[in-house]
């Protein structure tokens, strides 16, 4: 049965990303065109740093699937792929191997295909310590993830309907694991409330997860015999309307759901991500050309991230948190309703002096 479920997951997501092509709210973001702005391409790094973590680059492919034979191959592409590009990568949920060990392997798949990569183990909120121990010790991961989705659970025909207990859950697995702790959305967004409670409760790093990507309550809605939650497709803030909420939380947060391209990267770091991640679009590669079509995307996502990272003269991700940027659009309503005052963010570079080429400047989100 949960078999089955994962592999409906994958064929929703895959056909719900193959119709969609269309604006979300990263194109309410755009650059400040500064023309002597610019740096040499050498004096470029990607390394980020957040969260006591470094990675190589502040891309990771984050989490999608496990637990049946065909989404065992998936995992296994997907860490070949990250093996040999650097990025780092989750797990989707691990919930299928508590219930059957016999499907361990589309798991640890990926740690066997990746042995020297960083692997974030993935869990739901309902997961107990052991379990999350668990989960860590079958991946020997890095970091664990903790996904919350209320808004999947309630659409799923077969969800959880039992949540009071998932904030004194995540407060004791941050607890009791070693490794670093991320929480994360399925695609319906962290907002400043949320994040400020798992500060709280000692959760080191957020993934806000908004919008714009794989909508799982549309997916949970396609799986149910009559499409009764359809009002609820389109649910949620999207990403870059979380990372603007997050200004100021004092909690590293990491941006995934409806990047589209390397600027949607960019734009997330310019935002305050510490790093930025995608499913669908991956997925998709997978599926149609396996890990070498993957490798190749990932590749050229970085070179291109790299002269992004060129051209507006920011030497490392964290300085795009100096570069100038309009909001505009739905996203710039969404921030009047909340009170974020976005009109410094088009000149932040001018406390600099340097029109995007500076070395200080505290940076929005906080990481």
């Amino acid at each position: 049965m949960i078999a089955e479920r994962k592999d409906a997951h994958v064929r929703f997501a895959t056909e719900q990303h193959r119709r969609h092509t269309g604006h979300n709210q990263f194109d309410d973001v755009s650059f400040v065109h500064h023309a002597l702005a610019g740096i040499d391409r050498s004096d470029v790094s990607t390394v980020t740093r957040f969260g006591g973590m470094e990675w190589q680059v502040p891309l990771y492919i984050n989490a999608m699937t496990g637990g049946s034979p065909k989404t065992g191959e998936i995992n296994r592409d997907l860490a070949i792929a990250a093996r040999e590009t650097g990025v780092s990568i989750a797990t989707g949920s691990i919930s299928p191997y508590f219930a059957d060990e016999s499907v361990a392997d589309t798991f640890s798949v990926m740690r066997k295909e990746n042995p020297g990569g960083f692997i974030l183990a993935n869990v739901n909120a309902n997961a107990t310590v052991e379990k999350a121990r668990r989960a860590v010790d079958l991946l020997q991961a890095d970091a664990l993830q903790i996904h919350v989705n209320v808004i999947q659970e309630t659409v799923m025909p077969e969800g959880d309907r039992l949540f009071a207990s998932w904030g004194p859950r995540i407060e004791e697995i941050a607890a009791g694991v070693d490794v670093p702790l991320i929480v994360k959305e399925v695609g319906f967004g962290l907002s400043r409330e949320t994040l400020l409670r798992l500060r709280e409760m000692g959760v080191r790093v957020a993934d806000v997860s908004g919008s714009g990507g794989t909508d799982f309550a549309r997916i949970e809605n396609d799986r149910r015999d009559r499409p009764d939650y359809s009002y609820l497709n389109g649910w949620g803030q999207s990403t870059a309307a979380c990372l603007l909420d997050a200004q100021g939380v004092g909690l590293p947060v990491l941006a995934s759901g409806g990047v589209r391209h390397p600027l949607d990267v960019v734009r997330a770091l310019a935002l305050g991500a510490s790093a930025v991640g995608a499913s669908g679009l991956f997925l998709r590669t997978v599926l149609d050309g396996g890990a070498p079509a993957l490798i190749s995307l990932l590749s050229s996502w970085i070179d291109q991230l790299t002269a992004l990272m060129t051209a507006l003269g920011a030497p490392t991700p964290a300085d795009l948190t100096r570069c100038d940027v309009l909001v505009l659009g739905d996203l710039r309503a969404f921030c009047d309703g909340r009170g974020i005052e976005t009109r410094p963010l088009a000149t932040r570079s001018r406390s600099c002096g340097t029109n995007g080429s500076s070395t200080h400047h505290e940076t929005i989100g906080g990481s």
